[in-house]
């Protein structure tokens, strides 16, 4: 698909009205496709977006509009880049970006563009959409982009249009899978041998898993508040969790399940779910009394992958792991040093490594580039630039110390 030409640069999502323009001919695609961009998309226009969303596989909640009101909970706003085919809306992408010290604005794409799954001419709609979000790029605004599942090709096309590999922190590099489609007596006996001993043993002990519900968001942030201690970060503030759940469970985006010992609850997982993938996000575990010796917080991921697998999802998502901990599984390596324990529990459940995308970014400010750039090569920079990304994908605000960031 050829690039639109005679068509400005679009301002930006924050301070602009958006622009809308037709792609240019090309007589080999066989869609006429018109581009918007725009930061007031009626509800019906929601809507439909949300429906693309949630009915194409290998989709995330963060390209959801309910994920925008989440993240405008700590400073982001949202902005979209729809593809219209005709009249209907054949793809497109939910921008977030805020605002940081100097005028500079950070934007990012989360799981992004999403293309439908039935579109005629996909490649032809991914090229549109990497020409579009190639014009929101300016001197003082730099985008990152995650690709959804399958998204190879819209790195490819953002490659195309001045974009380079990112190894900026916005969403990991990849995770462990687990194949639904197998039996739950198949996926017990992929299970490693000590949690395959333990299902059979939790019952007797008195640990118990429920399915929760808004009465438990606040349970789930007291015990985010337990890890937190425990392994020496920041908890997410209680009002980010809260709308995390009130924001995607009416629309059966978030689930919660809470772990139990004779009663007390000391665990709990909050998962969510789209395009035929349930992932983990956030959790919280009491490791006080006999929960540390009873693999309470297994329990609750194994409930999970039962319920997931019984509710018609393909993959179960263990959300994120190491980057170090993925190459070396990619490569074969089946133990490695350095590898985080809370990522190598995973492994226990018998998934299997898959690496997301390759993550883009554009940066047009030379300066600003080559300061980053240079900052990636030396330990302190590193640092300062961790502590940027944190602040870009986690739900803290800008200048507070060190949090875990959400997946």
């Amino acid at each position: 698909m050829g690039r639109s030409t005679g068509v400005p640069r679009a301002a930006g999502l924050i301070g602009s009205g958006g622009a809308s323009w037709r792609a240019a001919p090309n007589p080999t695609a066989s869609t006429d496709l018109r581009v918007e961009i725009t930061r007031a998309p009626s509800p019906a226009t929601l809507q439909a977006w949300d429906a693309l969303v949630a009915g194409t596989p290998g989709t995330d909640v963060n390209q959801l509009s309910a994920w925008a009101r989440v993240r405008a909970v700590v400073g982001y706003a949202a902005g979209y880049v729809f593809a219209y085919d005709g009249n209907r809306l054949v793809g497109g992408a939910q921008v977030l970006q805020r605002r940081f010290r100097f005028g500079a604005i950070l934007a990012y794409v989360p799981g992004g563009p999403v293309v439908a799954a039935d579109v005629v001419d996909r490649a032809a709609v991914v090229a549109v959409l990497a020409d579009a979000l190639s014009r929101l790029v300016g001197p003082r605004r730099a985008l990152f982009v995650q690709p959804p599942d399958g998204g190879d090709d819209v790195s490819a096309a953002l490659a195309a249009h001045g974009f380079r590999p990112s190894e900026a922190g916005i969403t990991p590099d990849g995770s462990l899978r687990l194949d639904l489609t197998r039996t739950e007596d198949e996926l017990r006996a992929g299970l490693g041998r000590r949690l395959r001993y333990w299902t059979h043993k939790w019952a007797e002990r008195g640990v118990t898993v429920r399915h929760g519900g808004p009465a438990d968001v606040g349970l789930l942030a007291e015990l985010m508040q337990h890890s937190a201690r425990h392994q020496g970060y920041d908890a997410l503030p209680c009002e980010y969790v809260e709308a995390f759940y009130r924001e995607l469970a009416p629309g059966g985006h978030a689930v919660i399940f809470v772990g139990e010992v004779n009663g007390r609850p000391v665990a709990a997982d909050l998962l969510t779910g789209s395009g035929g993938v349930l992932k983990g996000r956030l959790g919280g575990f009491d490791r006080t009394g006999d929960a540390s010796k009873l693999s309470v917080p297994a329990a609750v991921r194994w409930e999970a992958i039962r319920w997931a697998k019984r509710e018609g999802y393909r993959w179960f998502d263990f959300g994120g792991i190491d980057a170090g901990m993925l190459r070396d599984l990619l490569a074969g390596v089946e133990d490695g040093e350095g590898w985080p324990s809370a990522d190598r529990s995973k492994l226990s459940f018998g998934g299997s490594p898959y690496a997301y995308p390759p993550k883009m970014e554009r940066i047009d400010s030379r300066a600003a580039r080559l300061a980053y750039d240079a900052a990636r090569r030396s330990r302190m920079g590193r640092r300062a630039i961790g502590a940027a990304e944190q602040r870009l994908r986690g739900a803290r605000p800008e200048g507070e110390a060190g949090a875990e960031p959400p997946r």
